[in-house]
């Protein structure tokens, strides 16, 4: 569904993404996995437009993204997307059931009276009750935060979910659920996901294929049992989570 083919993003004199080639199949789970720094998070603005490219493609269903100006047409491929922020940015001064349907009102012509129905069937889809539809985010845990962030996203029915590291600020059990919410959703919707992690434990459980960023490039893509495999010095180091490694020693040298 997607391919990223010799995508480079620079800010000033800095390469961020150098050279960096990806497919992502459509119905699957990728995984991009990369240290702090990495431009992970550059990488899924990139994809979702959010940041202009600064060489390569980015082809959606065949089109490539970045050399379309039309912004009629921009917004049209844009609606296939749908983005899971790293901090669920909801909006504090709605309620749940106001930020689920947010979307809603700008990027489809549902009509408001569906709008109950449509808040109920995405909670739900998320594992969350109707009545959470009432509170205010302050009112809600971390865990309750990034599903109501899913269930937005879900309300507007995209075919593509990029999740910016959603595990991140949950304690191990609830990240364990989302890992599961992520599973499900992709049975039940046949969505394709691309999701940010620096989370092993996550990305071994969810992924159908992983690649590795480093120094603003793809250094490994495969499927979670060849990362466990890998003999790639700097990629096992990074699964191990181990201190000793390539990776600490171009540190200690900068």
């Amino acid at each position: 569904m997607i391919e990223i083919k010799h995508l480079q993003k620079t800010f000033g004199d800095k390469h961020v993404l150098k050279d960096v080639n990806l497919p992502i199949p459509k119905g699957k789970t990728t995984c991009i996995l990369g240290g702090s720094g990495s431009g992970k998070s550059t990488l899924i603005k990139c994809l979702i437009g959010l940041l202009d490219v600064t060489g390569g493609q980015i082809l959606v269903n065949g089109k490539d993204i970045t050399r379309i100006k039309s912004e009629i047409k921009l917004a049209a491929i844009r609606r296939k997307f749908g983005y899971l922020f790293q901090e669920g940015a909801l909006f504090d001064s709605m309620t749940v059931g106001q930020n689920v349907t947010f979307g809603l009102k700008y990027l489809t012509d549902v009509p408001e009276s569906e709008y109950p129905k449509i808040i109920k069937e995405k909670l739900a889809l998320v594992g969350l009750k109707e009545d959470v539809a009432k509170l205010n985010p302050s009112e809600l845990s971390g865990g309750m935060k990034k599903r109501v962030s899913l269930a937005r996203v879900l309300a507007v029915e995209p075919e593509v979910i990029l999740y910016d590291e959603p595990t991140t600020g949950l304690d191990p059990i609830m990240s364990d659920i989302i890992s599961d919410l992520i599973i499900d959703l992709k049975a039940k919707l046949g969505v394709t996901s691309v999701v940010i992690t620096h989370d092993m434990h996550s990305a071994f459980k969810i992924a159908d294929y992983i690649a590795f960023l480093y120094e603003g490039n793809i250094l490994l893509y495969g499927t979670p049992d060849e990362f466990r495999k890998t003999d790639n010095p700097y990629v096992k180091q990074f699964v191990t989570g181990s201190s000793q490694g390539p990776i600490q020693m171009k540190l200690m040298k900068e």
